[in-house]
């Protein structure tokens, strides 16, 4: 049986919450269960709309659906946020330009199913070796320089352009969303979160937090404190999912 433990938090220097969070540890539609971080952008409260839109449209979308493929139900869900928050943007100019990202999981016994739009990210971390891996693929400006040679990894974290991103949920009439299968090991952790806590932490420092004793709760917690200890220039939010926690006892 899996445990999970998600936060979110205002961070330091923000007036407004724009990022959402949903898990469900029971069945959701045809999902055994599921996990969805949004970080919404735009103006006053645009984003804050935005991302608690596409998750409510995400949620509701895959209870009524009768289609039993993980990715396509995932895939529908997401495309129908996109719709909604495309259509509410253009119809009302307070929420003009607005859009999310969206980083959403279902865990299938030892199968891991991950739908992707923009830069919030989803991680893997073994237990075992204490190796850290982001599954997903940042859809950003900086991200895509990267991945094309133009700047290393150190260089991106300064960039000032690191927080514009190339794909978004609510951007387009359509949308462009990764997916990704992921076989889980039995000591593997899950990590989900929004740039607020990546922009703040390097991956191997988020890693070594997880490391030692403590429950998912006070993990979560603290890579919220750490994150705003380092400034918090952002919203911040986390799911720490355990999908075999009961097996280790």
């Amino acid at each position: 049986m899996l445990r999970t433990f998600a936060v979110t938090d205002i961070g330091m220097k923000r007036q407004l919450n724009q990022d959402a969070v949903f898990t469900l540890e029971k069945p959701v539609g045809n999902l055994p269960n599921l996990f969805v971080v949004a970080d919404g952008m735009g103006g006053h409260k645009a984003g804050d709309y935005a991302s608690k839109c596409a998750l409510e449209t995400i949620c509701e979308t895959v209870r009524g659906s009768f289609e039993k493929n993980p990715a396509l139900l995932l895939r529908r869900a997401i495309e129908a946020a996109n719709q909604r928050v495309w259509k509410l943007s253009r119809a009302d100019e307070d929420l003009a330009g607005m859009g999310t990202t969206v980083v959403a999981a279902t865990c299938l016994g030892r199968y891991l199913q991950v739908a992707n739009v923009g830069d919030s990210r989803l991680y893997v971390i073994d237990r075992g070796s204490w190796e850290i891996r982001q599954i997903t693929q940042d859809h950003s400006l900086v991200a895509e320089m990267v991945r094309m040679g133009g700047i290393d990894q150190k260089t991106a974290r300064r960039h000032p352009d690191k927080n514009i991103i190339t794909r978004a949920v609510g951007a387009g009439e359509s949308v462009e969303i990764d997916f990704f299968s992921v076989e889980l090991g039995p000591e593997d952790l899950v990590l989900m979160c929004s740039d607020g806590l990546t922009n703040m932490l390097e991956d191997d420092e988020i890693c070594g937090m997880l490391q030692g004793q403590g429950s998912l709760g006070r993990k979560a917690v603290a890579l919220v404190e750490a994150a705003n200890d380092r400034g918090g220039k952002d919203n911040i939010s986390v799911i720490l999912i355990d999908p075999f926690a009961e097996e280790k006892h």
